[in-house]
């Protein structure tokens, strides 16, 4: 009388489920990625460190131990400088910012918001907080000044006044006026900074990408 096998029965299905499982979380993006795709930056890292230590070996058989030790030194500052800038905080600090945090923000979250990515771009930068409409006041390393300010709507309202009421010393043309929003301007707002020859508009798909690392003269150049 033959026996029944107890261990060889659900093995096939077992197997044949999980299959049909990876490839369906596969589908949706769920898996994770395969061998295959992370092979190539995997031989690259392989490829790099091979590079310092061969870089790092002669450097010690050509001068002495200092070599090695400065290497690592200088190594451990990238590694530690990159771990720091790539934390929430300290990215934001340096003036980058993801989509959902700038969604987050409240006005005056905003304007130090852009106030940290006007530092980024090179701009010195003074901040006029307010209750309801705050405003930047910014200077470039060539002397041009740029005034920010924040609001859905652009049109000035009759109680605003300019950034700047009275005039600086030595200045010989009206400073460039940013209105930043961070959803789509009007049409009427639109016809309204086409009428002003200072005035730029900076809507949400624009902030966003200054937010991820764009320069602001580049997005301006793009406008005109």
């Amino acid at each position: 009388m033959a026996r029944l096998s107890w261990a060889s029965g659900p093995v096939p299905s077992r197997r044949l489920r999980r299959r049909h499982l990876v490839r369906r979380l596969r589908a949706e993006g769920l898996y994770g990625p395969r061998f295959r795709d992370v092979l190539p930056a995997f031989a690259g890292v392989v490829a790099v460190v091979c590079a310092l230590v061969a870089a790092l070996t002669a450097g010690y058989r050509a001068v002495g131990v200092e070599v090695p030790v400065a290497g690592v030194a200088v190594l451990a500052l990238v590694v530690t400088a990159g771990v720091r800038r790539g934390r929430p905080g300290a990215r934001r600090r340096l003036g980058y910012y993801t989509a959902d945090e700038l969604s987050a923000l409240d006005t005056e979250g905003l304007a130090l918001a852009v106030a940290r990515m006007l530092r980024r771009d090179g701009w010195r930068v003074r901040l006029l907080p307010a209750p309801d409409r705050p405003r930047l006041c910014a200077r470039d390393a060539t002397g041009q000044r740029i005034d920010v300010a924040f609001r859905p709507v652009a049109e000035p309202l009759p109680d605003e006044d300019p950034p700047h009421p009275h005039p600086h010393r030595g200045d010989r043309e009206s400073p460039l006026r940013l209105v930043v929003h961070r959803g789509v301007f009007s049409a009427r707002d639109v016809r309204w900074a086409r009428r002003e020859e200072t005035i730029r508009l900076l809507d949400g798909p624009a902030l966003r990408r200054w937010a991820a690392g764009t320069r602001l003269d580049d997005l301006l150049s793009q406008e005109n």
